[in-house]
């Protein structure tokens, strides 16, 4: 009995050691990221500016142009890390991710119709972006849930992958075939988001996008139930879960979270698959631990990856999504080649 105790207060600690070390790795990209730039600043500026005695150029340089971004990228890394951690989880499934099940393809193709049919001299609504993108990602996900459920035999979690990639590949490719016929202005925007940036946006972005960020803590609270997703579906129903119920909130949900960070920052591929493996690495399955953790990675690795891009190139700079797929695709491929699945 004092062993198992031993062991929970030591993996409880351990938890504690890692989101502490996550937390400070976060602000000091936090602080870097807002260092770095065209126009430099040092920490005594940027303290001036944070407490309101900054010059009217420094002012607009952090809070109109880097604060917002960084903001972003912290929010948005940690939705899409989230959700994947859900995906893996209802799915059973290591390789599982928003955007190789298609959630991010199906809520970027939605955004992009919708902008494609609108007027030249109209603007789609920021407050409908995420809206837009949850319809295409719904459907696209069910899309591929049927394509990969074969009659009388149980859902192959390799099959939905591979499904998953498939259709994704074909919503890339209408994806060029409308973004082709914009005009000139609106296809340097879209192709911007297609591959992802926070790059451009206001603050009106991060003010819708803080409700949908509220179901990370709804997770954190249904930890018990993702939990039993995780298990065998015999052993979970026999412990008392409402599999089906469970299973399908659980997956609306992440799905939600996935495309409303999608709509705002683009299809940033790759977070929703790396993060949850490292956050279950540091603290363990349980999704009380796990998700926080997996949060944190997200935001610092998204925010990581926002100032490589804007700093590596300077002046001019990468676009964000390219950073994190030159990240993410060799640690998919290893995930692949070790799956036992």
């Amino acid at each position: 009995m004092n062993e198992k105790n031993q062991e929970k207060q030591q993996s409880l600690l351990r938890f504690f050691c890692v989101i502490a070390v996550l937390t400070a790795l976060l602000l000091i990209l936090f602080f870097v990221s807002l260092k770095a730039g065209y126009t430099e600043l040092g920490m005594p500026q940027i303290f001036a500016v944070l407490m309101g005695k900054g010059t009217r150029e420094q002012n607009l340089i952090v809070f109109q142009f880097r604060l917002i971004r960084i903001v972003l990228a912290i929010l948005v890394g940690a939705g899409l890390a989230v959700s994947g951690t859900v995906f893996q989880t209802i799915s059973k499934n290591a390789l599982a991710s928003p955007d190789l099940l298609g959630v991010n393809a199906g809520a970027g193709i939605a955004v992009l119709l919708v902008t494609f049919f609108e007027p030249e001299d109209k603007a789609l609504g920021i407050l409908a972006l995420p809206f837009a993108a949850l319809f295409g990602a719904l459907v696209t996900a069910l899309l591929i849930y049927k394509l990969a459920n074969r009659r009388g035999a149980p859902l192959s979690p390799l099959r939905l992958v591979l499904v998953g990639v498939s259709v994704t590949s074909g919503i890339h490719a209408l994806d060029m075939i409308l973004t082709v016929r914009l005009s000139p202005e609106r296809y340097n925007t879209v192709n911007t988001w297609l591959i992802g940036s926070v790059y451009g946006n206001r603050w009106a972005h991060v003010l819708v996008l803080l409700p949908w960020l509220a179901i990370i803590p709804l997770f954190i609270y249904r930890a018990g139930r993702l939990n039993l997703l995780h298990l065998s579906d015999g052993v979970a129903i026999g412990l008392g879960s409402e599999l089906g119920r469970n299973r399908l909130a659980a997956l609306l949900l992440a799905t939600a979270l996935a495309a409303a960070c999608v709509a705002v920052g683009g299809t940033i591929g790759f977070v929703g698959l790396v993060c949850p493996h490292l956050a279950k690495s540091l603290v363990g399955p349980n999704h009380a631990r796990s998700i926080p953790a997996a949060a944190l990675t997200g935001a610092a690795l998204l925010l990581a990856a926002d100032l490589v891009a804007r700093t590596i190139v300077a002046p001019r700079e990468m676009l964000l999504g390219i950073v994190v797929s030159l990240i993410g695709a060799p640690y998919f491929l290893y995930i692949l080649m070790t799956s036992k699945k």
